[in-house]
This record gives structure tokens, sequence and C-alpha cells, in this order.
């Protein structure tokens, strides 16, 4: 459970509990022991609207991840229908903008996200940010019948397959135990390291892997005739919520995309990752 994207010197669950009945104290103290808290000095640089968490997001126009519109001049590459790319690229969006909470709340911070994915979060604190990467992984290989491929490793590198019967709701239940035991970190020592950002696709990971750490799936990415890449990132966070597809709010003009450049930092709404923590499956 310490792979999760929780402070290690807070236990959120306590402060549930105790606070349960101050909805607004409970907000700002989740938004304060949010899974940026190991990067909160470099966070607090960025181009932060503090006053979009007191409006409601809006509706969404776009229908699914591949909907998003490009950036003049950038054409979608081309993937085989059957792989995660592809699956990516089609997973439907909710037309309510909002991000809300496993608990039906209202998430406190409504400024990071350009859109919501139609995918469970549970009912449960499970869903974070390493499990919203799992969660996407697992919906493939789900779809695709691919149950055999349907494997995850905890920190110690206990293995956690998917067995029958092969419902929905055992697949639930796997989740949900999958979410329970692995994390940023043990997501981190499963995935293989990228050396060049340049070669980035969809459903890459770019994730520190720590206690607390973080994790964001690339969603889909782009390239203009003189080869400049351009890509969608997603994220889940904590506590367990929507997975959405982030803001760029470092360059409004092109977001919700972000740009392949040489800069050290990908800084995302809330949390500042290096360019050197790319992984792959």
């Amino acid at each position: 459970m310490w792979t999760k994207c929780e402070p290690a010197s807070h236990n959120v669950d306590q402060i549930y509990r105790f606070m349960q009945f101050k909805p607004f104290l409970i907000f700002v103290l989740l938004f304060s022991f949010s899974c940026n808290n190991n990067a909160g000095s470099a966070n607090r640089k960025n181009k932060f609207d503090k006053t979009a968490i007191f409006y409601k997001p809006g509706d969404n126009p776009y229908t699914h991840i591949a909907t998003i519109p490009l950036p003049a001049g950038f054409e979608r590459e081309s993937y085989d229908p059957n792989s995660f790319g592809a699956y990516l690229r089609n997973i439907e969006l909710k037309k309510d903008k909002t991000v809300y909470l496993f608990n039906g709340l209202p998430k406190y911070n409504q400024s990071a996200q350009f859109a919501v994915l139609n995918i469970s979060v549970g009912n449960k604190d499970l869903q974070q940010c390493a499990d919203a990467v799992m969660r996407l992984r697992a919906e493939f290989f789900f779809a695709q019948k691919k149950f055999d491929q349907l494997i995850f490793y905890d920190n110690n590198n206990t293995s956690y397959r998917f067995l029958p019967p092969y419902t929905r709701d055992n697949f639930t239940n796997y989740l949900d135990r999958v979410f329970s035991m692995c994390g940023s970190a043990s997501l981190s020592k499963q995935l293989k390291h990228v050396d060049d950002l340049s070669t980035i696709q969809p459903g890459d990971v770019i994730i520190r892997g720590g206690f607390p750490g973080h994790a964001v799936m690339v969603m889909d990415v782009a390239v203009n005739k003189a080869g400049k890449k351009i890509y969608l990132l997603a994220q889940g966070f904590m506590p367990a919520q929507d997975i959405h597809v982030l803001r760029n709010l470092q360059n409004e003009e092109l977001s919700p995309w972000y740009e392949v450049n040489y800069s050290e930092l990908i800084q995302t709404p809330e949390y500042t990752f290096y360019r050197n923590e790319l992984k792959r499956w």
C-alpha cells in the first residue's frame, strides 16, 4: 500500500473519517496533501489559476481522444487497429468536464483537466495515479480478450495475474487487489526505460516511482512535416478520481498538447517530471 500516490507522512483515510461532516475542510486538506507533495516547490512556479476551483468546468465538445483537435500542421501518427495506441485513441470522453472523486464529490482543483475519460474510477479510494495507468493497460487487454497478458507486480516482485472466470465482476475485483498491492514504485520497476523522448508513443508512461510517486499516461502522439512531435497526457490522482486529459499550463496555445523539446522538465498542472522518466511496457 505504500506504493500509492499518497504522502507517507499523512494518513488520508483518517483525515476523511475525522472530517466527514466538514466538506470544505476535506477539500482543503486533500489539496494540501495531494500527489504533488514531493514536487511542490517546482509546481508552485506553474501558471496555476487558483480561481478555477470555484467554477464548474462545463461541457466537453469532443467525443473521443481521437477527436481532440490538433495544432495546425500536425497529423496523428498511424497505429495498427489492434494496438494499445489505437485503443487509447478511441477511448470515449465524458460530456461533463468535471473530475469527480470515487465518492461522487467533485475534485477540489478543477483547473488541471482538458477532458475526462469515460473510464470507471470505482467506489473505493484505490485507483489513484499509477493505478489509473494500470487500469488503462488492463482495460485494453480485457477488451482484446488477452487475459494471459494481464499481469502486474508489487514492490516485492510478487505477480498478480487475472484468472478465470473472465467476467467484468471478477475483473473489477482483480483490479482492486492490484491497486491495493501495486503502485508507482512497483510499476516503475516493471516498465522499461526509454532513452530518447523523441521516440515517445501512445501507451508510454512518464513515471517517478516512490513513496509517494506519480505517473501519467501518453494518450496520443502527432507529428508535423519538420518532424516535431507533440503528445497528450492523462492522469489519475489522489484521492481516487476520474482519469482526465491534462491541460498544458505552460503553453496555453498548444494545450492540451505537450511538445517534445530539449527542456529537462515536463511540467504538468499538478506534478513536474524529468524528461528521463519516460518508460514503456
